[in-house]
């Protein structure tokens, strides 16, 4: 297998949270960014999703971007917030 092709099986596979959390971010438009706070608490309300332990990009951001849109700005900033603590 090729070293690109490698990389390409490997980004579709998202199976590492730092790699869901870039992937997403490549492909969402500025106000749909997340953090890994976000990510962290998202895998604590929806724990039910993550029976695999997987980070799979195809299983899992939409429900991340439904839960991510049901946020209130408020709760969004708390969130980064906790981050930067």
């Amino acid at each position: 297998m090729l070293e690109t092709e490698v990389k390409v099986l490997g980004a579709h596979l998202m199976t590492k949270k730092q790699q869901f959390l870039s992937e997403h971010n490549r492909l969402a438009s500025l106000d749909m960014q997340a953090t890994a706070s976000m990510l962290t608490l998202f895998k604590i309300e929806k724990a039910s999703l993550f029976k695999d332990k997987n980070w799979s990009i195809d299983k899992l951001r939409r429900p991340f971007i439904f839960w991510l849109t049901s946020l209130t700005p408020k709760e969004k900033e708390d969130i980064i917030k906790i981050r930067k603590v």
